[in-house]
């Protein structure tokens, strides 16, 4: 797509976010890099974690964000067996090990073959879900612990992609709305040994794929990043795969 840089700019861009930043932060770079204030992403990646981030720009495009979020996720995971986190993954405290002796990959595979199809998951409690206004999170870290209601979610695919020593690579193509951090939380309780998310990585988002996006470490740069996001920027119409009403 070719973007005239002088009429104001409208769109998707997919941008491969790096592990560091916040999804919010990615937000803000493509805010000052194009000068808009109306900027929103499609579906969060925590710090820890890489891969595709949806970003609409403008108005036009962020009253589509809903829609572009229905599609299925694809993720690549690293489990590590023989621990448990308060939150899940690595940037919790270590609360729990187990024995991890006799648990090889046919173990671990027969194991996800149990995953696969519809399920409910309770949302963890260090995640961007709301209460009253304000995230899990929020209330995790001052030691409150907020219930919320199971919810359905579904599991197409999931696959054992290697295993060395203790670190379980995994692929998940799930329905929107699965936490692949309480998803490894309860493998590692089903094998009995415990296990929390070491590494994930997003790699496509309905029919979108972070094989076409920006390299979001390029974006720290806001006078460079701004042509490389011009050049990058896809129509809402292309994205969703039918026109779109103004």
């Amino acid at each position: 797509m070719v973007v005239d840089p002088s009429l104001p700019v409208t769109g998707v861009l997919l941008i491969d976010k790096p592990v560091g930043p916040t999804s919010f932060r990615v937000v803000q770079q493509v805010r000052r890099a194009l000068s808009i204030k109306k900027v929103g992403h499609a579906g969060t990646l925590d710090p820890l974690a890489s891969g595709l981030l949806v970003v609409c720009v403008s108005r036009a495009a962020t009253k589509h964000i809903d829609k572009i979020m229905v599609g299925e996720k694809e993720y690549v995971g690293i489990l590590c067996l023989g621990k448990e986190t308060t939150t899940l993954d690595g940037e919790g405290e270590v609360t729990v090990g187990g024995c991890t002796d006799n648990i090889d990959a046919n173990t671990v595979r027969t194991c996800l073959l149990g995953f696969l199809g519809e399920q409910t998951q309770i949302p963890p409690q260090y995640s961007a879900v709301k209460h009253k206004g304000k995230p899990l999170y929020h209330y995790a870290r001052k030691g409150e612990v907020i219930k919320k209601d199971p919810r359905t979610i579904f599991i197409r695919e999931l696959e054992l992609m290697g295993k060395e020593g203790d670190l379980v690579t995994i692929r998940v193509v799930c329905s929107k709305g699965t936490y692949i951090r309480t998803l490894a939380d309860d493998i590692g309780h089903a094998l009995g040994c415990g296990a929390y998310l070491y590494g994930l990585r997003r790699t496509r988002s309905g029919a979108l794929s972070v094989d076409d996006a920006i390299d979001g470490s390029l974006l720290e740069e806001s006078e460079t990043a701004k042509g490389i996001l011009l050049a990058g920027i896809k129509r809402v119409e292309d994205v969703l795969g039918f026109e779109t009403e103004t």
